[in-house]
């Protein structure tokens, strides 16, 4: 039996999650979470974090690479393996994702403590952040290009 190297997993789960409709069904998992918790749903929750897992095998690699969530895949990619970089870091465009992790787990604690606009307000900092953070890698993955 073949088993395949974990850098030929990796690859695959790359390709696969740079597929534009992977990316963006992933972007609502955050907030989904924290509702999850908010609402004491254990089902929704558990469904959540089984989307979080699944989703990169449920998608084709993409056709091409002219859509914007394609990219921000591919730049993030980039940005770690090629670059060398972390995700999070108080250097800018780190310090954006690392606070929008902070916004997330804060909307899950404002969210176990029933505090909606908390919860809210977390969430709604925690996914614009991250996209954010995305849009900057983007802009720096094109300008490689040229």
């Amino acid at each position: 039996m073949n088993v395949p190297a974990a850098d030929e997993i990796e690859e695959t789960l790359w390709r696969r999650h740079a597929n534009p409709k992977s990316g963006w069904s992933r972007v609502p998992t955050g907030p989904v979470l924290v509702y999850a918790v908010y609402r004491r749903n254990v089902r929704l929750l558990a469904a959540a974090l089984v989307w979080t897992v699944v989703n990169p095998f449920l998608f084709s690699p993409p056709a091409h690479e002219d859509a914007w969530m394609t990219r921000a895949v591919l730049a993030e990619r980039w940005w770690i393996h090629e670059e060398g970089n972390h995700t999070v870091g108080f250097g800018y465009p780190n310090v954006c994702n690392a606070a929008g992790a902070l916004g997330f787990f804060a909307a899950l604690y404002a969210a176990w403590r029933r505090r909606p606009a908390g919860a809210a307000l977390g969430t709604v900092a925690s996914v614009g952040l991250k996209l954010w953070w995305l849009a900057v890698l983007v802009e720096r993955y094109d300008a490689r290009e040229q």
